[in-house]
């Protein structure tokens, strides 16, 4: 490891523009993604903010750790799926799940009483074509000017990077799956 000198002579850049709602997008193959997004809700809800949180992959009735503390913070968070697609049973039924989903969704972030809306594992549906990208897109430009949105998921569009105010690539450097060992409770779910 090379050892360097901390930062003594800091500029600090001024801003300039006003705050207003942002996009945020949390895209890539490695993990964190969506961990990343919870992390900003409990952020939110720190300071006392409405935060409502969509998966647009999870069944309703999941009982996974976020779905346990989120519930005792009072959070909402509401599966909207029927799990992931090598799960499903009826693959028609999943995407029907997906554009119902996000109709509730899109009225949440239109009705401009939340201060964050997270839009967990939403790149699926949109690459799977059960979305109109232009549908969400629209729905994002449009938003109240004070919403922000998070939205999560490998392969995000490149229409979305474009429209986000902040887009993280998270890379998988080293994970523990290709060495064999399973997902652990309290770790991946």
């Amino acid at each position: 490891m090379q050892i360097e000198s901390p930062p003594v002579d800091y500029q600090r850049q001024q801003p300039t523009a006003e705050r207003r709602g942002l996009i945020l997008v949390h895209t890539g193959n490695g993990k964190g993604k969506s961990t990343a997004a919870f992390g900003l809700a409990l952020r939110a809800h720190g300071r006392g903010k409405a935060v409502k949180i969509y998966q647009f992959m999870k069944v309703p009735s999941a009982r996974f750790g976020e779905h346990r503390m989120f519930e005792q913070l009072g959070v909402p968070i509401e599966g909207l799926g029927d799990g992931f697609s090598w799960k499903s049973r009826d693959l028609e039924h999943s995407a029907q799940l997906a554009r119902d989903g996000w109709t509730r969704a899109a009225a949440t972030i239109a009705a401009g009483e939340h201060f964050l809306v997270v839009l967990d594992e939403i790149m699926y549906p949109l690459r799977y074509g059960w979305l109109p990208l232009e549908q969400v897109l629209s729905a994002l430009r449009e938003r109240p000017s004070h919403v922000h949105v998070v939205l999560t998921g490998r392969n995000a569009p490149q229409e979305l990077i474009e429209l986000a105010d902040t887009v993280t690539e998270m890379t998988m450097v080293k994970h523990h799956f290709k060495a064999g060992v399973p997902a652990q409770r309290g770790i991946e779910d």
